[in-house]
């Protein structure tokens, strides 16, 4: 049979008759054509009582549950894919049934101008929004990225510091030996890894009296020694479950929210909130440099690429350097 002989929207496939139209679902008609079953089949088609509802496929909806299943979006780590998941639900609940075809740059300016009280947030979504429609691009439903050029907010922002001496001296003794809360901190500082990578961390995986460690974030495989106050740490912890850092219950490793919450209570508590967790792995990188480790060997540790070293440890650096000026510039007056 033709095509040509069949009404408007009918494509006879292999295994029977399907409604075809833009912008509809594809259905397979029930009836042979030609039979008045299959007229009142077509007619109620048309008039939408098969399909009462017309499918529109270019709308924010589509745009972001494709952009799920992209290995643009499985390529991220989990934990920021929990944070993109924020975002495009934002989207999601504001403009769902919208083309994002339409969008243009000053819709994504007003978007962002409307969260302008909250700085984190406003830029946060941007990069989000960044990414969605470089999606939609790829996609071929647009022809530009009216994100792309958009400039966040600026911010001030503090310039992180390694925790001092003295403060970690406190924080050992507000936090004994056997806790969560000195066991986390010891780990993050004597192996110089990220919380993400610390809270991972399994007792199989110390190895040859160091830790065989796998970043999530570069993918970058270490082995990092055991310093004597980790040992202790170690010692003093249950070993009750595969993870060394614990729920409460033992049943699971500790969580992110956990553990910050547990050392936020402590940094109130001894008036330390200048400094976080992550200002750990800035100590063990600036401890490494003050014991005279070249860039190379701070980076076996850390495993941080040279920059981050220089960009780390530059205020301990400066301080050495100006030390060993200051020193040559004494001895000089001496001589003359």
């Amino acid at each position: 049979m033709a095509k040509r002989e069949l009404p408007k929207h009918i494509y006879r496939q292999k295994n029977g008759l399907y409604f075809q139209r833009r912008g509809w679902p594809s259905l397979k008609l029930a009836n042979e054509f030609g039979t008045p079953e299959f007229w009142m089949e077509y007619a109620d088609i048309l008039a939408g009582k098969e399909m009462p509802k017309r499918v529109t496929s270019r709308n924010f909806a589509a745009l972001v549950a494709d952009y799920r299943k992209s290995p643009r979006y499985r390529r991220l780590k989990p934990r920021t894919a929990l944070d993109y998941d924020k975002y495009l639900e934002f989207f999601l609940s504001i403009m769902s049934d919208a083309n994002p075809a339409n969008m243009k740059r000053k819709d994504v300016i007003r978007l962002r101008d409307t969260n302008a009280e909250k700085i984190y947030f406003a830029n946060y979504s941007l990069r989000v929004l960044r990414v969605l429609m470089e999606h939609c691009v790829d996609l071929g439903w647009r022809e530009t990225n009216p994100a792309k050029g958009v400039q966040e907010f600026k911010t001030e922002k503090a310039e992180r510091e390694p925790w001092p001496y003295e403060l970690l001296e406190v924080y050992r003794s507000t936090c004994a030996l056997g806790t969560r809360e000195r066991l986390v901190m010891e780990l993050c500082v004597g192996t110089g890894q990220r919380i993400g990578d610390v809270l991972e961390m399994r007792w199989s995986d110390i190895q040859e009296g160091g830790f065989v460690v796998k970043q999530n974030k570069t993918s970058k495989e270490l082995w990092v020694p055991i310093l004597p106050e980790l040992q202790a740490a170690l010692n003093a912890a249950s070993r009750h479950s595969v993870f060394i850092l614990t729920n409460e219950r033992g049943t699971n490793r500790w969580s992110y929210r956990g553990a910050s919450q547990a050392v936020r209570k402590v940094r109130e508590a001894i008036g330390a909130l200048k400094y976080d967790i992550h200002s750990w792995r800035y100590n063990a990188a600036c401890e490494l440099v003050e014991a005279g480790c070249g860039d190379d060997l701070v980076a076996s540790v850390t495993g941080q690429s040279p920059a981050m070293v220089q960009h780390y440890t530059k205020k301990v650096r400066q301080k050495i350097r100006a030390i060993q000026a200051q020193q040559k510039r004494t001895e000089q007056k001496r001589n003359v």
